[in-house]
């Protein structure tokens, strides 16, 4: 992993358009080749960023770009460009970090995700299951399914439903509908108790919540379930 804090102004240049004025953050590149451009405050979430397959390339600054020394570019296979112009660095240093073992979730929400892909039509008749553990860039989909139109679902799997683990649902959207293979590709939020405050920001982002009975997808009991 490579850190750079610099002076940095930022442009998005694809099916959207998005502009940092000049100003210190951090730059974080990472060995799957990702970019993600960070202030210091948002906790985790990057103000910027560029999915892998992206590639990174060093220009000279234009004639005329008042202050800034070089621009990077990273591109990604649909053309769509973050353009970093860097006036001045402040730090610039790289870390081998290894392979990370991820994280390993607790008994109840592993056996959820085995019970739910066994019974994968508890979201909806005509459900198919495509995988568990479906693998992307930026870690593992618990779930990857079909709906009954055919079209692509993710679902993430908590215990407890919060605002992180809809966070962290809404970042593997962002990654897997820019895959034309799959895409679109719809969420499904599942757990056995989802805060409010959680419901309320999934329903903003269109990703549908499921509670799940656990003892009722064990069998010990009927196999209703409860949508909202």
């Amino acid at each position: 992993m490579r850190l750079v804090i610099a002076d940095c102004q930022v442009d998005y240049v694809g099916r959207l358009t998005a502009h940092l004025p000049m100003s210190k953050r951090l730059i974080l590149i990472k060995s799957d080749g990702s970019v993600s451009i960070h202030a210091d405050d948002r906790a985790y979430k990057p103000l910027n960023w560029m999915s892998p397959p992206c590639w990174l390339v060093e220009e000279p600054a234009a004639d005329g770009a008042d202050g800034v020394d070089s621009v990077w570019v990273v591109e990604n296979k649909a053309g769509e460009q973050l353009r970093i112009s860097i006036a001045a660095f402040h730090h610039d240093s790289s870390h081998e970090l290894g392979l990370d073992p991820g994280l390993v979730k607790d008994g109840v929400e592993a056996h959820l995700q085995e019970l739910l892909a066994e019974h994968i039509e508890t979201l909806g008749a005509g459900y198919t299951l495509i995988r568990r553990e479906y693998m992307t860039a930026i870690g593992p989909v618990d779930i990857l399914c079909r709906d009954a139109d055919g079209h692509t679902v993710a679902v993430e799997i908590k215990r407890r439903g919060e605002i992180d683990g809809v966070e962290q649902l809404t970042r593997y959207l962002d990654l897997l509908n820019r895959d034309a293979t799959i895409a679109p590709v719809s969420g499904v939020f599942a757990a056995q108790a989802i805060k409010p405050q959680a419901k309320t920001l999934a329903n903003d982002r269109g990703i549908r919540c499921v509670t799940l009975d656990y003892d009722k997808l064990r069998g010990t009991e009927d196999n209703e379930f409860k949508l909202f």
